[in-house]
């Protein structure tokens, strides 16, 4: 999903750089009136944390591979604004030193995986913990939306660039990366478990819930 150099159109840079920007502007005040001084080693943790698991990956499908994203962990643990930071640092170490994405998309990969897949896929997940009654479920639901949404929205910016017809990128696109978000659902569920088994504090939930283990 990290879109690499020469995919998108000048137009679509330059959007996605904006919207990426003014994210982070919003972003920055939200995390002002949140953040909680003590908790920064944690959230640098949890940043090494999915940075070194977005290395390894699983096996989807006739010889595609996913790997994990992070973007709902990221944000349970550091909250929907914290979770946005950690997810574009994360990116923005590997456009810079690794060329995972390329720099010129890289208001995309941003936009794509750290505020929708980290922020907005937050509000999914609370929402979702409120009507269905269990943190598990809410957990695993939206870790996979994380993916879909992520992946929906890379295949638009793909095609209002020019990449491919609407008709052949988003099947494509949101075929195997509704396979790939299951992984991710399974991944996260799994590390939440047992972080919340150990370290229940460290999830931000538990700051503004009060307790709030990831039933």
């Amino acid at each position: 999903m990290h879109i690499p150099d020469g995919y998108l159109s000048a137009a679509t840079v330059a959007g996605t750089y904006a919207l990426t920007g003014a994210t982070a502007v919003l972003a920055s005040k939200k995390i002002k009136k949140s953040i909680d001084e003590e908790r920064i080693p944690i959230y640098g943790v949890a940043a090494a944390l999915i940075f070194a698991a977005q290395m390894i990956n699983f096996p989807v499908l006739n010889g595609t591979s996913g790997h994990l994203i992070g973007g709902l962990l990221a944000a349970l643990i550091a909250g929907p604004w914290g979770g946005f930071f950690i997810m574009a640092s994360v990116l923005i170490v590997q456009s810079l030193l690794f060329a995972d994405g390329g720099i010129t998309a890289l208001g995309a990969n941003i936009f794509n995986m750290a505020f929708i897949g980290s922020t907005i896929t937050y509000f999914i997940y609370a929402w979702l913990t409120k009507n269905l009654r269990s943190k598990k479920i809410a957990v695993f639901l939206s870790s996979w939306l994380s993916v879909f949404l992520a992946a929906t929205a890379c295949a638009f910016e793909l095609w209002i660039s020019g990449r491919s017809l609407p008709q052949l990128i988003f099947p494509s696109m949101l075929g195997i990366h509704s396979l790939i978000g299951i992984g991710e659902a399974i991944i996260t569920a799994g590390v939440v478990e047992a972080l919340n088994s150990v370290r229940p504090d460290i999830f931000f939930i538990s700051l503004a819930k009060g307790g709030g283990e990831i039933e």
